[in-house]
């Protein structure tokens, strides 16, 4: 559990690219710009790793030398709601995730659950759990004990990852926490965060679920999100505010309830959202403060 209410992006911004310096690199950049979190992303993974474990271990090292929190986002052809060729493909795509992650001492792997499917909804959802709990199993016997799972939810309605389905799986399966992406439920919920009481309303029921200090120490994501009838559709920069939800009111309950989530921006503007977040947040603990 996070010290702290840590910022970060999700992965590499394009101005650390433009540097040439290697990805291990990057959380000495990030303490430079004052942030302490980073998402890696390993969105494109197969069944192995695609990093060499001595610069995962390099990314590690600099990660605790900055003090930088450090989650992975999993592979987005993982789908544990499938079955047969699918379904154990998947789980080695997960695994990999997970190897990686441990190498790097990531503290989750983030990953979207899967899709529904022909089945129904509850169906997916008796499957997922139950091939999450073989995850873990797989997990015990490869010696992989510091990592958890971090099922996300999910920002289309096709998708298994409403907020109900994502605390299930994290009440239902060992070494599992939730990531909750804000964007993805205000997009689900066309428009659904529109002010503090409703930020209050799903901290509320992730806390009467998974106690005080599962909501104390959430994993989340954010990008203001442009959104249809079918859910999410693009993620915009904070200084869009025409698009929801604000994040100023999320800041505010954080700092009148405790809460040390780890915060990683999805936005455009990866780093520089960020900083935004951090410098709210910041200015309305003072506030509190004074």
């Amino acid at each position: 559990m996070a010290d702290r209410p840590r910022f970060g992006p999700a992965g590499v911004p394009r101005e650390f690219k433009e540097l040439k310096r290697p990805v291990e690199e990057f959380p000495l950049y990030l303490r430079e710009e004052g942030l302490d979190a980073f998402e890696y992303q390993a969105v494109r993974w197969g069944s192995k790793p695609q990093m060499r474990r001595e610069k995962a271990e390099e990314l590690g090292i600099n990660a605790k030398k900055s003090d930088a929190w450090l989650t992975l986002h999993g592979s987005y052809f993982i789908n544990l709601c499938g079955e047969g060729e699918t379904l154990e493909a998947s789980k080695n795509r997960l695994m990999a995730c997970v190897t990686a992650a441990q190498w790097m001492g990531a503290h989750t792997t983030v990953f979207h659950p899967g899709a529904y499917g022909k089945g129904s909804p509850q169906m997916a959802l008796q499957r997922c759990v139950k091939a999450m709990k073989d995850a873990v199993e797989r997990m015990k016997a490869l010696g992989i004990t510091g990592v958890r799972l971090g099922p996300e939810t999910a920002g289309k309605e096709g998708q298994l990852g409403t907020l109900n389905e994502i605390l299930t799986l994290s009440e239902s399966v060992e070494s599992t926490e939730p990531v909750i992406d804000w964007a993805h439920l205000h997009a689900r919920g066309k428009g659904l965060i529109k002010a503090k009481g409703d930020y209050a309303q799903i901290l509320n029921e992730i806390e009467k679920r998974l106690g005080t200090e599962g909501v104390r120490n959430l994993h989340v994501h954010y990008t203001p999100v442009e959104f249809t009838d079918r859910g999410e559709r693009k993620h915009h920069p904070m200084d869009e505010n025409q698009y929801g939800p604000s994040f100023k009111p999320l800041a505010q309950l954080i700092a009148q309830l405790g809460l040390k989530p780890v915060i990683i921006s999805e936005t455009p503007l990866l780093d520089q959202d960020s900083k935004k977040m951090r410098d709210t947040l910041n200015q309305i603990l003072k506030q509190t403060t004074q």
